[in-house]
């Protein structure tokens, strides 16, 4: 059940953005800081260890990934809508 980017949203912090997502990513609130405490969820997981995330925010249908200060967002969205594009459940 792969997830489609429908719209991005910009956040006050700079290095954060919202992804609404094409259907639900997640029935409640989930917060991963850091990548030790996504190591159980495979789309948290592989947002750190291949699209670089430093934070992540799943509720409902939308996602808000957080990146390094360096790294620019057209880069980072590629890698993003990658993985949730061939996310398996």
């Amino acid at each position: 059940m792969a997830y489609r980017i429908t719209q991005y949203e910009t956040t006050p912090n700079p290095n954060a953005l919202k992804c609404w997502l094409d259907k639900p990513i997640s029935t409640r609130p989930r917060s991963f800081l850091n990548a030790e405490m996504a190591s159980e969820d495979a789309i948290a997981d592989a947002l750190f260890s291949k699209a670089g995330a430093t934070c992540v925010l799943m509720n409902v249908d939308w996602i808000t990934i957080n990146k390094s200060a360096g790294v620019n967002w057209k880069s980072m969205k590629t890698k993003v809508e990658k993985i949730l594009g061939e996310v398996e459940h």
